[in-house]
């Protein structure tokens, strides 16, 4: 098994096409599928499993994937430390739930970091992708909610994975609508009030647990519902179809503008915005200063 090897399964994993995969790799896509055969063939699994549909990860293939990435962040900080090149604070990966003053944080990091060359990156994306990109080194920081409903299923999942979770602040459970909301004008809003109305969940894929979805109170019987996988499509829904979805009513209106609102819903329902990271993991400084940044949305 080569390194070279274990870059072409990345490769393959992230692109979800063989062709794509070896365009981006500059070879022949033959040749990409006989490295991946005879490193099947060593190893004695298969990674991918091959259909009409494209290529995907099989069970065992999303388990040595993992182990792949932390070998692969592992030389990488081995050669750069040995080559001389002091790069240890100039990458920076964070994943996240769809949460704008994450976006914000991570911004105000990067312009506060005041590194001229970095690799960085923040990826909106599922629970369980979440916990998963900062388990295999993939994220330094995963951005989060727990309440009681989701705490006991969530830190299981953290202690089998390696992971801290740290709270960052608090909040009551919101309703985010449009401004032109019907409901708009209201100081507080019912779940009564808001039945007529189509709600808003982030699809959570495979993982599609209501202990692992975005929104609190997930095992409400919603009289509708649309599952969306993107911000822009669920701002999209609030506007077109007076659609609304639940959040922690921290909301950065420099990126979502001013044609939103968020009204406290008439519930006792908390949560708990944090971040997890890896136990051995020590804290990179730009790390440091985007928790700093996360931090102040609980003042």
């Amino acid at each position: 098994m080569t390194l070279q090897q274990m870059k072409y399964v990345i490769e393959i994993a992230e692109r979800g096409s063989m062709n794509e995969a070896a365009k981006s790799l500059f070879m022949s896509q033959p040749s990409l599928s006989q490295a991946i055969r005879d490193l099947e063939d060593e190893i004695g699994i298969t990674v991918f499993q091959r259909s009409n549909r494209g290529i995907e990860l099989t069970t065992e293939g999303s388990e040595f994937l993992g182990y792949v990435r932390q070998i692969l962040d592992q030389y990488t900080l081995m050669e750069d430390r040995y080559n001389g090149r002091a790069v240890s604070d100039k990458k920076f990966y964070v994943s996240a739930q769809h949460y704008t003053f994450a976006v914000e944080a991570f911004s105000n990091a990067v312009l506060k970091a005041g590194i001229d060359q970095f690799d960085f990156a923040i990826y909106e994306t599922r629970t369980h992708e979440i916990i998963s990109n900062v388990k295999n080194q993939r994220s330094e920081l995963g951005i989060l909610y727990l309440n009681d409903f989701n705490r006991q299923i969530l830190e299981n999942d953290f202690r089998e994975n390696n992971l801290v979770f740290t709270p960052l602040f608090s909040c009551d459970t919101y309703v985010y609508i449009s401004a032109n909301h019907p409901l708009a004008k209201k100081k507080k809003i019912s779940f009564k009030e808001l039945d007529d109305y189509p709600c808003l969940s982030f699809d959570q894929g495979e993982k599609n647990s209501f202990y692992y979805a975005e929104e609190v109170l997930s095992t409400y019987p919603y009289k509708k519902i649309i599952h969306v996988n993107d911000r822009a499509t669920a701002l999209n829904m609030m506007t077109l179809l007076n659609a609304y979805t639940l959040c922690s009513g921290v909301i950065c209106k420099k990126l979502n503008g001013a044609g939103y609102s968020a009204l406290p819903l008439d519930s006792d329902e908390k949560m708990t915005i944090g971040y997890i990271k890896r136990s051995d993991a020590k804290l990179s400084d730009i790390a440091k200063i985007f928790i700093k940044e996360m931090k102040k949305y609980g003042k």
